[in-house]
């Protein structure tokens, strides 16, 4: 799936006098089997960015256009059912459910309880070092552990778009470095969009396109 931003702009308070961008006249081409970086520092409007990007908010101006389609075609039910069967969702807050246990949380993707979809869950865990932790309710975990959950629920449904805004935010450098290469080993399927302030995360990534104030000032 190629995703194209043309023009895009996204302004908090439009109505108001002193309205804000988000971020203003960004043009972006995201290609299928490519790790991009959206870098910056707090603020900058990476995160909006890729709600916008992602088809979970309308941009004030400006298109996106998923496989040269106007995301704005669809239909909420359908751009719904995009995210859920396409797109893999990696937030810096991990949305668990405190009831259910890691690996529930991590079948709610496919909405199937077989043997099949928990064997496939187990691996991810396993790949993700918490397989151990399966039983477990969220609040026994860790606020790294809580993420790479959440990092392994967006996995289950082999998603052709992986959305991760800061998802290395809760752990320590070498955990950050591990759930990374993970992400990076999926790039052959896989499109994936990182935001994030931390350009250590980004040294094996294709591109990287830096936010300052809304504005994309430089493309690596």
């Amino acid at each position: 799936m190629q995703i194209t931003g043309r023009q895009i702009n996204l302004i908090y308070d439009i109505n108001k006098e002193d309205c804000t961008y988000a971020f203003r006249n960004i043009d972006i081409c995201l290609s299928s089997r490519e790790l991009v970086g959206i870098m910056g520092p707090s603020g900058c409007g990476k995160s909006s960015l890729l709600y916008v990007l992602s088809g979970m908010r309308k941009p004030t101006s400006g298109t996106v256009y998923y496989d040269d389609v106007d995301i704005e075609s669809y239909s909420i039910n359908e751009k719904a059912r995009i995210r859920k069967l396409k797109f893999g969702l990696i937030f810096q807050k991990h949305f668990l459910i405190e009831y259910l246990s890691v690996l529930e949380n991590v079948m709610i993707a496919v909405d199937l309880n077989t043997e099949e979809y928990k064997d496939k869950a187990m691996d991810i865990l396993e790949n993700l070092k918490i397989s151990h932790l399966a039983k477990r309710k969220p609040e026994q975990l860790s606020g790294g552990q809580k993420q790479r959950t959440a990092i392994a629920r967006a996995l289950m449904n082999n998603p052709e778009v992986i959305f991760a805004d800061e998802p290395t935010a809760s752990l320590d450098h070498n955990s950050a470095l591990e759930v990374i290469g993970v992400l990076e080993q999926l790039k052959d399927r896989s499109t994936i969009i990182i935001a994030t302030h931390d350009a250590t995360i980004l040294r094996n990534a294709d591109r990287r396109i830096e936010l300052w104030d809304g504005c994309a000032i430089s493309k690596v």
